[in-house]
């Protein structure tokens, strides 16, 4: 009787714990799933958030002048807006103006910074650690702080309002030296090493090997580069006078602070739109390949 009591015993047992178990892991389950809805929940009130100003600029760049100022509901749809605004001011040139800044600028940074990556993280010379250091001091000094002195340079040169004089400071990036350095320093050395003895030159392994392999690394720097410069807006209002070199947000904003436009919601919206859709458009094309170089362009020490 004992021995089937105890048998008895020890199976209500097992039969409590596998109870308990199935009870926690649910528990578990349900837990974690409630934490992803109140996280999914939140970002979304984000993405609300964000939105609102967008889709209001949208809606207003649309709507009839009338329409824009009252404070109803209108459906009302025109593209009025864009045609006076695009006559008003040369946004045609500022356009044209933004895009060459814009890419030269990442173009002169792309030969730039792979070359001085490629020399800190492969090249052994004196002092590489501290010259190093003494380049990644520029991330930390605010590009505001160095406003003053660059307009003494571009001065002294005489690029005051020309593109050059927009471009030049931003030729060189540290930031972009410091992310290609790391994915460069990542790459084993067998690579150099199989591609030496097959007669490849420094310039060579270069092109052929780092280049190709640190693709999500110039892709996310490109990203950073492209839309900063594209949003730019203090250093080009500094150092250009004319419409013939200004930029497209410098052009925004002596068109929104114009008597005729200032309050003309329609009007600044729909300018505000023709600033921003490229980046937006262009995002909307390449988000895939851009959440994916992000992705695949960690960082390592």
């Amino acid at each position: 009787m004992k021995d089937s009591s105890g048998l008895s015993l020890s199976v209500h047992q097992r039969l409590e714990h596998k109870r308990t178990t199935r009870d926690g892991w649910l528990q578990s389950i349900l837990g974690q799933r409630a934490g992803q809805a109140l996280w999914y929940v939140i970002m979304l009130a984000l993405a609300v958030v964000w939105l609102i100003p967008l889709v209001w600029v949208i809606r207003n760049a649309f709507l009839p002048r009338e329409a824009s100022i009252g404070s109803a509901w209108s459906w009302g749809f025109t593209l009025d807006n864009f045609i006076r605004v695009w006559e008003g001011a040369p946004f045609g040139q500022y356009t044209w103006n933004t895009f060459l800044v814009t890419a030269a600028i990442f173009l002169v940074q792309i030969f730039t910074l792979t070359l001085a990556a490629y020399a800190f993280a492969r090249v052994p010379f004196f002092g590489r650690r501290v010259v190093f250091m003494l380049f990644l001091v520029q991330i930390m000094v605010p590009p505001d702080v160095l406003i003053f002195s660059n307009y003494q340079i571009i001065n002294e040169l005489g690029l005051l309002d020309t593109k050059l004089g927009i471009m030049l400071p931003y030729f060189a990036s540290a930031f972009g030296v410091f992310l290609l350095r790391q994915a460069f320093k990542q790459l084993p050395h067998e690579l150099d090493e199989a591609a030496r003895v097959e007669g490849a030159s420094a310039l060579r392994i270069l092109l052929r090997i780092y280049m190709p392999l640190a693709k999500p690394v110039y892709l996310s720097f490109a990203i950073v580069s492209i839309s900063f410069h594209w949003n730019d807006f203090l250093w080009p209002l500094i150092v250009t006078d004319s419409p013939e070199n200004r930029l497209l947000t410098v052009g925004l904003a002596m068109f929104a602070k114009s008597t005729e436009s200032g309050t003309q919601w329609a009007d600044v919206s729909a300018a505000t739109l023709i600033v921003i859709m490229p980046m937006l458009i262009g995002f909307l094309l390449f988000q895939r390949q851009f959440i994916s170089s992000f992705m695949h362009s960690g960082i390592k020490g």
